[in-house]
């Protein structure tokens, strides 16, 4: 601002240099315009707010945040219309009292507003929507919606909460709620965590929705530059009225001076506001995000490994399981083998017991030592087949477990997929509206340097008259 003040110097100089008194008196007054200009917004707040009495801004929303995460079902209903109806009102009491009033009855007072203060801070008031906007409730209800997927009856309500509350237009914010409904869906499959926490990925859907909120700053900072522009662009139609009529009409230094003084005040206020809300960047950075769907696609492909890693062990468990099944065929076929010679060479010693009982001795022996290979032989296929039935088992069984785990790891990779989509969306659009935002910001600096040039251009072509 010390352009301002040095043309300022000059101009007041030009038109009458040799009046220290005044010149002084400038230069003082122009050293506190920022003061002032701040100091009279302030004032004009409790001018309109009077002696009313104001509530704790903190307190109330925590306590938005706590009905967003505890109600469900039809509570969560009555809360969404009581939220909507709520806003509704303030946005209605707004415009009232922005608008001048027309009718019978022009006296008419506007309805009054609930208004909030942060006394640790010492802010201005605040009225409900923008309590709401500084609170966590939006995002928590939207946290809410993922856990327990809205209803046909809530749709449209939380539709028209996202259209006052959330930047972009309908289209942006149907494209917001179907992606919602989507991460309900994947949400109430996900149970069996592996790597991707849960509350964790919860986090990161409140950030995104944080990122495309309206801030609560920069919508009171539009709400004071649009009255501020409204001033400016009396003052510049004034400006034209004067100067035709400059023949007409002569003014005093002192009151040249003290029209210049507030004009200066109103323009420097309107340079800070713009500044301050340039400066204001809601959501997530840039790194913020990246690091967020960088560790998403780290533990995806984790997952992805996992999955291919349980495929495999399958698959040489159903190998292992085929070669013991070809294995046990073979033995039972070898067994059996063994089990008919064995009962062939039996009978053929009873025979010789019938026909040679002179070798009834020898024949007896041999016949004691083949049953018992036979009673030997067959314990032995017993074992095995109960062994075989065992391993055959135990694969199944771990089979199954292998199947559950590839089944949650599927599960849990789409889930993750749709959350990466969904962050790298909602960063998309609050990378645009923070490129419109600045878009916009710049604009309105240029409007105001458009504005300084034609104010100094006037009051020096004023005093070199």
């Amino acid at each position: 601002m010390s352009w301002l003040r040095s043309a300022v110097h000059r101009a007041v100089e030009a038109s009458g240099g040799h009046s220290s008194l005044l010149t002084r008196t400038v230069r003082t007054s122009l050293d506190t315009v920022v003061h002032h200009a701040g100091q009279a917004v302030a004032g004009g707040a409790r001018l309109i707010t009077g002696s009313r009495s104001y509530k704790s801004a903190k307190v109330a929303a925590k306590r938005l945040e706590e009905e967003a995460l505890s109600c469900k079902g039809d509570e969560r209903v009555q809360l969404l219309r009581r939220w909507l109806v709520a806003l509704k009102e303030t946005q209605r009491a707004t415009t009232a009292v922005r608008e001048p009033q027309f009718g019978d009855n022009p006296d008419q007072t506007a309805p009054l507003l609930d208004l909030y203060i942060d006394y640790d801070s010492g802010a201005e008031p605040m009225n409900f929507f923008h309590v709401f906007l500084y609170s966590q409730a939006l995002e928590c209800v939207v946290l809410s919606l993922i856990r327990e997927a809205p209803t046909e009856e809530e749709v449209p309500l939380v539709s028209e909460v996202f259209g006052m509350c959330l930047s972009g237009g309908k289209d942006v914010h149907n494209a917001l709620l179907s992606s919602v409904k989507d991460l309900a869906r994947l949400f109430s499959s996900y149970s069996d965590e592996v790597l991707a926490k849960r509350d964790e990925l919860l986090q990161f859907a409140q950030g995104a929705i944080s990122g495309l909120k309206i801030n609560a700053d920069i919508a009171r900072l539009d709400n004071e530059i649009t009255q501020l522009q409204q001033q400016i662009n009396s003052m510049d139609a004034l400006h034209a009225t004067s100067i035709v009529n400059q023949n007409k009409k002569a003014q005093t230094a002192t009151e040249g001076f003290r029209k210049a003084v507030s004009e200066v005040r109103l323009c420097s206020r309107m340079e800070e506001l713009l500044l301050k809300k340039k400066s204001i960047h809601p959501g997530d950075s840039l790194e913020t995000h990246f690091e967020k769907v960088d560790k998403l696609k780290v533990l995806s492909e984790s997952l992805a490994n996992s999955s291919a890693k349980a495929e495999k062990r399958i698959m040489e468990n159903r190998l292992q399981k085929e070669e013991s099944l070809i294995f046990r065929v073979t033995k039972t076929n070898e067994v059996s083998g063994i089990e008919k010679e064995l009962v062939a060479e039996i009978s053929g010693l009873e025979e010789q017991r019938n026909q040679l009982e002179a070798e009834l001795k020898k024949v007896n022996t041999k016949l004691k030592v083949a049953t018992v290979k036979l009673k030997k032989t067959r314990e032995e296929r017993d074992q095995f087949d109960e062994a075989s039935n065992q391993i055959v088992l135990h694969l199944k069984t771990k089979e199954d477990e292998l199947s559950r785990s590839i089944a949650s790891c599927k599960v849990e990779a789409s889930t993750v997929s749709a959350w990466i989509n969904f962050l790298k969306d909602t960063w998309k659009l609050q990378s645009l509206f923070e490129e419109l935002r600045e878009k916009q910001a710049n604009e309105e600096l240029d409007r105001c340097g458009l504005c300084f040039a034609k104010l100094m251009k006037y009051h020096v072509s004023a005093s070199m008259s």
